[in-house]
């Protein structure tokens, strides 16, 4: 598979890159999990829609013990580069999670915002377990702490497309990671 860039973007991480990443995170996952999962039971995967869907299914396939998928959608950007302070949930889960063990899956860490607030709507459903996997980790504008399991990769700036990361709903399907050029 040829890696496209198109023009206003500059190539950050390839999709070789980002396999073979995401193979060795779900390897220590199923590790980690599978240490604590008792007989019967699954591990919970919710990802958030919409950037975290590409990353997920190649996380999932990777992480080799029974596990049960939902998504949330939740919303701050709204087509914009910034985060808003406002969450905004647009798809609720369906599965249960109390007494679950649950791993969030999420395309990007950025302001922290979003996430600080599902983590924080997750603990009060009471799970057995609540962590947190993110293809990319990037602290450039963190405006919260935030405990962050499993990272794909760290990167300190500017705006990331691809692999499901958008700009205005654009370039999720670029098959790598790529940075948004300043204009």
């Amino acid at each position: 598979m040829s890696s496209y860039s198109p023009p206003g973007l500059a190539p950050l991480f390839s999709p070789k890159a980002l396999a073979d990443r995401v193979l060795q995170m779900g390897d220590q996952i199923a590790k980690d999990y599978g240490a604590v999962l008792e007989p019967r039971e699954s591990l919970l995967v919710i990802g958030v829609l919409n950037g975290a869907f590409i990353f997920m299914a190649d996380l999932v396939r990777a992480i080799n013990l029974p596990l049960e998928i939902d998504f949330i959608r939740l919303s701050s950007y709204q087509d914009q580069t910034e985060s808003s302070a406002h969450v905004v949930m647009l798809k609720s889960l369906e599965m249960e999670v109390k007494n679950r063990h649950v791993l969030v899956v999420e395309d990007i860490a950025d302001y922290g915002l979003t996430l600080a607030w599902l983590l924080d709507f997750l603990r009060q459903k009471g799970p057995k377990s609540l962590k947190l996997a993110v293809a990319i980790n990037k602290n450039e504008r963190r405006k919260v702490n935030l405990a962050i399991d499993y990272v794909g990769f760290e990167v300190q700036e500017g705006f990331l497309v691809g692999y499901g990361l958008d700009y205005a709903q654009n370039y999720r399907h670029l098959p790598g990671v790529h940075k948004l050029k300043a204009n």
